[in-house]
C-alpha cells in the first residue's frame, strides 16, 4: 500500500507556440497557464488547479515580479503560496522541494511552470510590431531563491567570458587535451555525439528542431554552422530563442485517491540530490571535471537503491556538448550510451532556466508508456551547479529523499589561486578562441603559472587566434605582458 504522504506527479505537460506574428503570439505567462491547464487535463482533474498550495516558477527572460501569482488568481488559487528561484538556482531545485515538502505536510499541491517566449520578441524586434506583456506593480512572491554568490569571478568577466558558450569551450578545450585527442579527433567525437541528439529530436513530437543533421555539418563552419568560441559552433549552443512552456504538477498520494487519479497516470520521485557549491571555472584545477556530478549521482542512485544500469530513460542537461560529455564519465553512463528522450536544448529548444521542466514532461510521457526509471540532470551557470533527479512509473521501494552534497562536493573540488597583473612566463592550460562572423579575432587562454597559481589572458592577434584552432595549445608556453595580454613564445 502506497503511503497516503508519498509525493507523486500526477500531471506533466510540454507547450510550445511559433507564431510570426507577435501580436498574435502568447506571452510567457500565458504559455505557463496553458501548460497546467494541459497538466491537469493529463492528470484527469483539473480540480487540482484550483487545490493548490504552492505555485513555483524559475525566472527567465520576463519581468514579471510573482508569476505564481498571476497563475494562482488565474485558478482561483487563492490560498496558494507563490515562489520565485532566480537565474542561478538549479531546476532540480523546485522538484526536489515540492516533493519534500508534500512528503512532510506542508503542501498537498503544488503547481511548477517555467516558460519562455523568446521567439515571440525576437520576432516583434524583426517587424517593428508591439507585444503585449502583463505588468505587475507593488506584487512580490511569498518566497525567492537566490544563489549565494555569483557565477563568475571579476576576472572572468574583464576578459569577456560572461557569455556561456566562451566558458564552456574552455572546458570542452580543456578535456580535449586530457584527452590526448587531436583537434580533428575532438571534432569528429563531439559531431558523432550531438548527430545521435539531432536524430533523437527528429523522433521527437515536442521538439522545437525536428530536422536531423549531419555529422559533417556539426563538425563546425560548415552549412551555416558557423563558429563562435573555438571549438563551438552555433549547433552546439542551447537554442533558447523559443516559445516553450512546461507545467507539473505534484500531489500526496492521498490527495491523488481523494481526486480520483488513476494510479496508472502516478509517475514516483524517488530522489533529488544536488550540489550548491559555487567555484568560478578559472579557479577550478581540473575544468573538465564535476565531482558535483559524481557526488550528486552517486547519493541520488544509493538514495533509490539503484544503479545507473537500472535507469532505463536519461536526461542529461545538454547547454554545451562538454556538459554532456561529463556528467557520462562522472555519472559512470556508457559511451555508447544514448544520454537523451527529447534531443537536447541545441534541438529540442533550450528556454532559459525551463529545460529540465520540458524535459521531465517527456520523461513522464515515456515511464507511463513503457515503464521503468528515468533520470533528469541540472545544470546552473558554467557547469557550477549539479542536480540529479530520479523518477519511476512504479511506486518506490524506499521514501523519497532530498539530499544536498555541497558540502562534500567543496571537499572533493580541487581548486587553484587565480590572481591579476601577472607578468612573466608560464603555460596554456586552456582555452578558447572568439570569432567574429568566421574570422578568429581574439584568444583567452587559463594560464597556469611557475609558482602553481593562475592567471588570465587574451591576444588579438588573429594570426595566432587562428593558429590556436588548428594546433593543439594547451601547455604551449606564454609570455605574459601588461594589460593581461600573452604572445605564445
Amino acid at each position: 500500500m502506497i503511503d497516503a504522504r508519498t509525493p507523486v506527479l500526477v500531471g506533466a505537460a510540454a507547450v510550445q507556440q511559433r507564431l510570426d506574428d507577435p501580436a498574435a503570439a502568447k506571452e510567457p505567462v500565458e504559455l505557463m497557464i496553458d501548460a497546467l491547464e494541459r497538466a491537469a487535463a493529463d492528470a484527469g482533474s483539473r480540480a487540482l488547479l484550483a487545490q493548490a498550495t504552492s505555485v513555483r516558477v524559475p525566472r527567465g527572460f520576463w519581468d514579471y515580479s510573482d508569476p505564481g501569482r498571476l497563475i494562482a488568481a488565474r485558478f482561483a488559487a487563492a490560498g496558494a503560496r507563490t515562489q520565485v528561484a532566480e537565474i542561478g538556482v538549479l531546476q532540480t531545485t523546485p522538484l526536489g522541494a515540492a516533493a519534500r515538502d508534500i512528503a512532510a505536510g506542508r503542501d498537498e499541491v503544488v503547481l511548477i511552470a517555467g516558460g519562455e517566449a523568446k521567439y515571440r520578441s525576437l520576432r516583434a524586434q524583426i517587424t517593428g510590431t508591439p507585444a503585449y506583456w502583463t505588468e505587475q506593480v507593488g506584487v512580490e512572491p511569498d518566497e525567492v531563491l537566490r544563489p549565494a554568490r555569483e557565477i563568475w569571478s571579476p576576472l572572468e568577466e574583464d576578459l569577456g567570458l560572461l557569455m556561456p558558450v566562451n566558458q564552456y569551450a574552455m572546458m570542452e578545450t580543456a578535456l580535449r587535451a586530457a584527452d590526448g585527442l587531436s583537434i580533428e579527433e575532438h571534432r569528429r567525437e563531439v559531431a558523432r555525439l550531438w548527430a545521435v541528439f539531432s536524430r533523437v529530436a527528429a523522433d521527437n513530437p515536442h521538439a522545437w528542431s525536428r530536422a536531423a543533421v549531419d555529422e559533417e555539418t556539426l563538425a563546425g563552419g560548415r552549412g551555416g554552422n558557423r563558429m563562435l568560441a573555438f571549438p563551438y559552433a552555433k549547433l552546439h549552443n542551447s537554442q533558447w530563442n523559443v516559445d516553450q512552456a512546461a507545467g507539473l504538477i505534484l500531489c500526496s498520494a492521498a490527495k491523488a485517491r481523494a481526486l480520483g487519479i488513476e494510479e496508472r497516470r502516478w509517475v514516483f520521485p524517488l530522489a533529488v540530490a544536488e550540489s550548491n557549491h559555487m567555484v568560478p571555472l578559472s579557479e577550478r584545477a581540473d575544468p573538465h571535471r564535476s565531482p558535483g556530478f559524481r557526488l550528486a549521482g552517486r547519493q541520488a542512485l544509493a538514495a533509490a537503491g539503484l544503479g545507473i544500469d537500472e535507469i532505463d530513460r536519461l536526461e542529461l542537461y545538454s547547454c554545451f556538448p562538454i556538459a554532456v560529455r561529463v556528467q557520462m564519465r562522472e555519472l559512470g553512463v556508457p559511451a555508447d550510451r544514448v544520454v537523451t528522450v527529447t534531443g537536447g536544448m541545441a534541438f529540442a529548444g533550450g528556454p532559459l532556466n525551463n529545460f529540465v521542466f520540458q524535459a521531465l514532461a517527456r520523461v513522464v510521457e515515456l515511464l507511463r508508456a513503457g515503464g521503468g526509471r528515468g533520470m533528469v540532470t541540472a545544470v546552473s551557470g558554467m557547469l557550477t551547479k549539479q542536480g540529479v533527479s530520479l523518477w519511476s512509473a512504479a511506486p518506490p521501494a524506499r521514501p523519497f529523499e532530498y539530499a544536498d552534497v555541497s558540502d562534500a562536493v567543496a571537499r572533493e573540488t580541487a581548486t587553484v589561486d587565480v590572481i591579476d597583473g601577472y607578468t612573466g612566463p608560464a603555460r596554456i592550460a586552456t582555452y578558447t578562441v572568439l570569432f567574429d562572423a568566421d574570422r578568429p579575432v581574439r584568444a583567452v587562454a587559463l594560464c597556469d603559472l611557475p609558482d602553481g597559481r593562475r592567471t588570465l589572458a587574451a591576444c588579438t592577434d588573429a594570426g595566432v587566434a587562428r593558429a590556436m584552432t588548428e594546433r593543439e595549445h594547451c601547455g604551449a608556453p606564454v609570455t605574459i605582458a601588461p594589460g593581461r595580454a600573452f604572445a605564445v613564445a
